[in-house]
């Protein structure tokens, strides 16, 4: 019970007409006890300011704590109206008159209620409207103590004449002022939720982005005492108004006047930050509602909004923290539950995001932003199912909820299910065909599915609706990259380069920009010439090579790297003619064959969308490989036939004339030379080649076919890259579990926690040792469950790598990948492979690679060459696999080792007339059976069951016309990669 003085004070702020000091003291009492008298005398407080969501909210809170406090259904109801939503006042009345005929001791409420019902079935307006005024109908009263009731029309039993002045309202909310939007957690009003919704068809309604609202004629009550404190309510009233109405400037003029005569008023600053959010003045608005706070701690209001403001500048420990301090005055508040969500979801603690968003939808089933953040939240943290039903409970509370439809699609592509994707997308735009960021999902999803055409076309819709999408921009870029019409390509990554930039995301594409346009001009300075001539590794400066994989500024590589020459001389010197690409006999024959083969590349896993382009890149490598392999195997096989040794050919270095003249490495131009040609020699005559040229082939197509991924050897790159740079493949990140390979968790935990258990010491972050021999660790270790355990255990990030049994050094181990545990700087885990590229371990992996094709060529250029019989042919079959596995742990490229090895395994497998005819299993992926294997034969073991079934004996692909001769230039081969989408 709060004391008499304060009670007293009270009923003298009531008898005022002092609501906000009046709410301000209830929030006192609040703060100490939860009293349905005072949670409903505050309801009465903010009914007179018309902050009717707020009234509606107290009242939700009463009657979860009474079900049978009547004044909370005439409240609520009152609010209700007031806000328009006649039907859902009417049902709040009928449950609290039920309640009342049954047992009240107030009969003054039960005659309100019995009032109220009888006004509203007769469709009369409950808010008095024009002048029929019938104050009796508002006449709610103030409990100020349990023998003080004190009648809103009366001061100390004294009677006041009321005056009624009529005026526009537009009957807005605080509470609904500022919501994160979805993409960037700025302030804005509830566009997250609501941007692209539809007005209703209502002549007086007025549509904004936040909602549609009512217009209403209202009644406020002058004429009483204390007319200042009227007039002070009335001019935070209307710059609350002004504030909803999106007039910013006008409000923070109300409450700049209001605040040079009380500086410290707690309301009128959390107005004038609101405001200020909304006009992204965040310093200015986290300032005011910290003096909010400092006038008045217990202002719950202050505390959410710094919060919202905090988390828009990304600060979002700090938003957390004053949300949950919001939580304390309003802990079952589904508002601040919802944005604590949204900010957990940012702050990418996603378990919390989940406990809160579940949390708010527990009380407010019918918020459709919570629904859909959760599914987001649930999605992270791989719950697909509960994610998947999070999104659609979000749409069918609203069929036109954008970001409802626009999350899903997101969902659906990140599962690999394009066609669900589609659909969403499809919907999305029924809504709001002028959404931009529906036709960019679409772009990207076309993307990944190799249809760069269609994809350039869903991109610049988007682009005509916001030209400098830079996402758009950027992706429509790549794919004119991608398909060969270089002058666009290189107009929009200039585009690119010349918008203002407002994110690090965005940095980072402006970056790529950068480097993509060089290799798209460098790509189009081949384009005329034979596709041999293409060569990345030996034509680009390493230094550019090793910031385009990073990602880094280009500035330093500026200063360094001699620049592409621009179209224009490409043009002036031929490089660059517009060709029509004829589909001849020979073409198509290729292209089918290649679409056929290419397809068995796909990993049917979810994240791993099926891409027509990407198969027909592998189909035409593997072909090219296979025609290339079987003439270096015919040519062995005759010489062994005719009793002469096969010369180890001597190395020649890996330059490779730069026609182009540009990002080249330094070295002169004396020391180049036409040995892209000279090697295109030995592969025509089928003599000394080499592991490295066969699966220099797949590499190239993979370079071409999509530009956007910075697939380089890593030895290419340089020197000091070379000792530090490593393939980084993720499982956890965070509290996100990757789509792509967090399947994989479980298995590479239990290889960790084994070589822990065996060698009894693991690496730290500095390559230092930490001795595990304590049996108690051991132990642990044992019962370990997760990467969080094993961290707790060692107490700082480290790692274990795998072993690989060595072929080409007997009773040697090779270091395969390493297994690492990284405390991230938020929260949660980094748990990841990770496979370094020092020198002395390219050595090693080399040699290895070495004996291993060695060995196959001996097993098929012997007495089973040629061969039509399967089972005489599986010592070559288990060749291809060795060198498969060791490809796998190898890991020599920056990105695309994984396509690579299994496109080389399917030409290898045609070279020896065998036909792989089956896919790869569901949920398999064969780079990480090679990678979680410690020995060759541990390999074979878990991918010959299902792969030697699938092998047929197929000599026909011999009749197809030649890769190289029929695809003779790099504009050739660009064409027919694109030419499905003709």
């Amino acid at each position: 019970m709060a004391p008499a003085s304060e009670r007293l004070e009270l009923a003298k702020l009531c008898s005022a007409r002092n609501w906000s000091k009046a709410i301000r003291i209830l929030d006192s009492f609040l703060a100490q006890s939860s009293s349905v008298q005072d949670i409903c005398n505050r309801a009465f407080c903010y009914n007179q300011l018309e902050l009717h969501k707020h009234v509606i909210k107290d009242c939700d809170r009463a009657l979860r704590l009474d079900p049978k406090a009547l004044q909370a259904y005439i409240l609520k109801g009152n609010a209700l109206s007031a806000l328009g939503r006649k039907e859902d006042a009417l049902l709040v009345w009928e449950q609290g008159y039920g309640n009342a005929v049954h047992e009240s001791t107030d009969l003054k409420q039960l005659l309100e209620l019995e009032e109220l019902l009888a006004l509203a079935k007769q469709s009369k307006p409950v808010v008095c409207e024009d002048h029929a005024v019938d104050v009796s109908t508002c006449d709610t009263k103030v409990v100020v103590s349990e023998n003080h009731v004190l009648d809103s029309s009366s001061t100390n039993g004294s009677t006041t004449e009321k005056k009624v002045v009529v005026y526009e309202d537009h009957g807005l909310e605080s509470s609904s002022m500022m919501t994160p939007t979805s993409e960037t957690g700025s302030f804005s009003q509830n566009k997250s939720e609501n941007m692209h919704e539809k007005p209703n068809d209502t002549t007086e309604t007025c549509s904004r982005s936040n909602e549609t609202i009512k217009i209403n004629r209202k009644v406020f009550i002058t004429g009483l005492p204390n007319t200042k404190s009227i007039s002070l309510d009335f001019r935070l009233s209307r710059g609350i108004a002004q504030v909803n109405e999106g007039n910013y400037d006008q409000a923070i003029s109300i409450f700049d006047q209001i605040l040079r005569e009380n500086p410290t008023y707690p309301e009128a600053l959390i107005g004038r930050g609101t405001a200020y959010a909304f006009q992204r003045e965040l310093d200015a608005a986290i300032a005011d509602f910290t003096k909010a706070i400092q006038s008045n701690p217990s202002a719950g209001e202050a505390w959410k909004r710094r919060g919202q403001a905090r988390a828009a500048m990304g600060e979002f420990a700090e938003a957390i923290e004053d949300l949950t301090k919001a939580l304390e005055f309003e802990p079952n508040s589904s508002d601040i539950l919802h944005e604590r969500g949204i900010v957990n979801f940012k702050f990418k603690d996603f378990d919390a995001a989940v406990a809160d968003l579940s949390a708010c939808v527990k009380r407010d089933k019918k918020n459709k932003s919570a629904y859909t953040y959760l599914g987001l939240a649930l999605s992270a943290i791989g719950e697909y199912h509960k994610a998947e039903e999070a999104h659609l409970k979000s749409i069918q509370l609203d069929q036109n909820f954008i970001d409802g439809w626009a999350h899903l699609a997101q969902f659906y592509q990140d599962l690999a299910n394009s066609e669900k994707a589609l659909h969403c997308l499809e919907k999305v735009l029924l809504v709001d065909e002028r959404f931009a960021k529906a036709y960019h999902l679409r772009g990207l999803l076309y993307h990944g599915m190799g249809q760069h055409r269609n994809a350039i076309k869903e991109l610049s819709l988007g682009l005509s609706i916001e030209s400098t999408h830079i996402e758009c921009l950027y992706l429509r870029a790549s794919c004119y990259h991608a398909i060969g019409e270089y002058g666009d390509a290189v107009k929009d990554y200039d585009a690119v380069l010349d918008l203002e930039l407002d994110s690090m995301d965005k940095f980072v594409l402006q970056c790529l920009a950068f480097y993509q346009k060089e290799i798209a001009l460098y790509t189009a300075s081949k384009a005329n010439s034979e596709f041999c001539w293409f060569d990345i590794d030996g034509d680009i400066d390493p230094l550019f090579k090793e910031y385009w994989c990073k990602r880094l500024h280009p500035k330093y590589v500026c200063e360094r790297v001699f620049r592409q020459p621009p179209l224009r001389e490409s043009l002036k010197k031929g490089r660059l003619k517009k060709q029509e690409f004829m589909v001849t006999k020979h073409r198509q024959t290729l292209m089918r064959a290649a679409d056929f083969i290419g397809q068995k590349i796909q990993y049917n896993c979810p994240g791993f969308l099926p891409n027509r382009r990407q198969h027909r890149m592998a189909g035409f490598a593997a072909i090219e490989i296979a025609q290339k392999v079987a003439k270096t195997w015919r040519f062995l096989r005759n010489a062994n036939r005719n009793g002469k040794k096969v010369r180890k050919r001597e190395k020649l270095s890996m330059l490779s004339q730069n026609r182009g003249g540009a990002c080249t490495s330094t070295s002169s131009s004396s020391e180049t030379s036409t040995l892209s040609g000279l090697n295109e020699d030995r592969y025509t005559s089928g003599r000394s080649l080499s592991w490295h040229d066969i699966y220099s082939i797949a590499v190239k197509w993979r370079q071409i076919s999509e530009p956007c991924d910075p697939v380089v050897w890593v030895n290419k790159l340089s020197e000091e890259f070379n000792s530090g740079f490593g393939s980084h493949t993720p499982m956890l990140l965070g509290q996100a579990k990757v789509v792509r390979y967090f399947p994989n968790y479980q298995r590479t935990l239990d290889i960790a926690k084994t070589i822990m258990r065996i060698t009894k010491y693991v690496n730290n972050a500095e390559d230092h040792t930490v001795d595990l021999s304590d049996a108690g660790k051991l132990q642990k270790i044992i019962h370990a469950g997760s990467c969080s355990d094993l961290y707790d255990i060692i107490g700082e990030n480290f790692w274990v790598a795998t072993t690989c049994d060595s072929t080409a050094f007997e009773g040697k181990y090779l270091e395969g990948t390493r297994i690492t545990v990284q405390k991230m700087d938020k929260i949660g885990f980094d748990f990841a492979i990770r496979t370094p590229c020092t020198p002395s371990r390219w050595e090693e992996y080399s040699a290895e690679m070495t004996v291993a094709w060695e060995a196959l060529c001996n097993a098929y250029c012997g007495e089973v060459y040629g061969s039509n019989d399967l089972s005489t042919l599986e010592n070559v079959r288990d060749a291809i696999l060795r060198m498969t596995y060791y490809w796998y742990n190898f890991m020599p490229l920056s990105r695309g080792s994984a396509a690579v090895g299994y496109t080389v395994l399917l030409g290898l497998f045609l070279a020896a007339n065998m036909e792989v005819t089956g896919n790869i299993p569901r949920c398999i992926q064969v780079d990480w059976e090679a990678i979680m294997s410690s020995s060759p034969d541990a390999f074979l073991d878990a991918v010959k069951p299902w792969l030697y079934p699938s092998v047929r004996i197929n000599t026909s692909w011999k009749d197809y016309p030649d890769v190289t001769s029929t695809f003779t230039t790099t504009g050739s081969v660009v064409a027919a990669l694109s030419s499905y989408e003709v």
